[in-house]
C-alpha cells in the first residue's frame, strides 16, 4: 500500500482502509470465481489498483459527475476510481454474469454507495454520462461507436466530456484519426517498469475520428 499512499497523499485513512483491503476481497473471490489471473492477483495493487487510479492524476472529477465504466471485468478501474471519488457516481457494466456477480460482492462488503453494477452489453445502456472509463481492448474505432451515444454535452469538469481509457503499446495507427485525442504515458506518474509502455488515452467530445458522425 505504500506506492499507493505515497502517490496519492491526500487519500483519507478510511480510503487507505477501503483500498487496502482489496488484495484480501480479490483473493477470497478469485479463489471460488476466477476473474483475476493469479499473476496479476499477486500484484493487485500495481496492476489493477494503481493502474486504475493512474486516471486521477490526470482528471479531479468533480462531486456529482456520473462515470460509466465499460467492460468493468473485475471491477477496474471502476471500483479503486469509487473509492478516490466518493461524491462521484459509477456505473460499472460487463456482459460476463459472474464477473459482476464478484463486482457487486466487493462493492457490498466495501459499502460503497456511489457504485452501480449491471450486467449488461454496452450498447444495451441507455443514460448519458459525463466521462467513460475503461481498460480498453477493442480498439478505439469500434469503442467509439459503442458508446457514442452516451456522452452528455453538458460539460463540468476541467476536461470536456468524452473518453478515458487505459491502453498501451504505440497508438499512432490506432489513434490517428482521432485528431482530437490526447495521450498521457503512465510511467510520468508511477515509477515502476509496469508502467512503461502504459497510457492513458483521453478523447472528448466530438471525437473527429473514423467511424464517428
Amino acid at each position: 500500500m505504500n506506492i499507493i499512499e505515497s502517490n496519492f497523499p491526500s487519500l483519507t485513512n478510511f480510503q487507505l482502509l477501503q483500498l487496502g483491503s482489496l488484495n484480501k476481497l480479490y483473493d477470497n473471490w478469485n479463489n471460488k470465481i476466477n476473474v483475476i489471473s493469479r499473476k496479476d492477483i499477486l500484484e493487485l495493487n500495481i496492476r489493477h489498483v494503481l493502474h486504475s487510479l493512474s486516471i486521477a492524476k490526470v482528471i479531479d472529477f468533480k462531486s456529482k459527475s456520473k462515470i460509466l465504466d465499460v467492460g468493468t471485468g473485475g471491477g477496474f478501474p471502476g471500483i479503486p476510481l469509487a473509492i478516490m471519488f466518493p461524491e462521484v457516481s459509477f456505473h460499472l457494466t460487463d456482459s460476463i454474469g459472474k464477473k459482476i456477480k464478484v463486482v457487486q460482492a466487493i462493492i457490498d462488503e466495501l459499502g460503497l454507495r456511489n457504485v452501480k453494477a449491471e450486467k449488461i452489453r454496452s450498447e444495451a445502456v441507455d443514460q448519458k454520462y459525463d466521462f467513460i472509463v475503461s481498460r480498453a481492448v477493442t480498439n478505439m474505432t469500434d469503442f467509439v461507436k459503442i458508446i457514442d451515444d452516451k456522452i452528455s454535452k453538458k460539460n463540468n469538469n476541467s476536461y470536456k466530456n468524452g473518453i478515458f481509457c487505459l491502453k498501451g503499446g504505440d497508438l499512432s495507427l490506432e489513434l490517428e484519426g482521432f485528431k482530437s485525442s490526447k495521450i498521457f504515458n503512465i510511467n510520468n506518474y508511477f515509477d515502476h517498469p509496469f508502467f512503461e509502455t502504459k497510457k492513458i488515452v483521453y478523447m472528448p467530445i466530438p471525437y473527429k475520428g473514423k467511424g464517428t458522425q
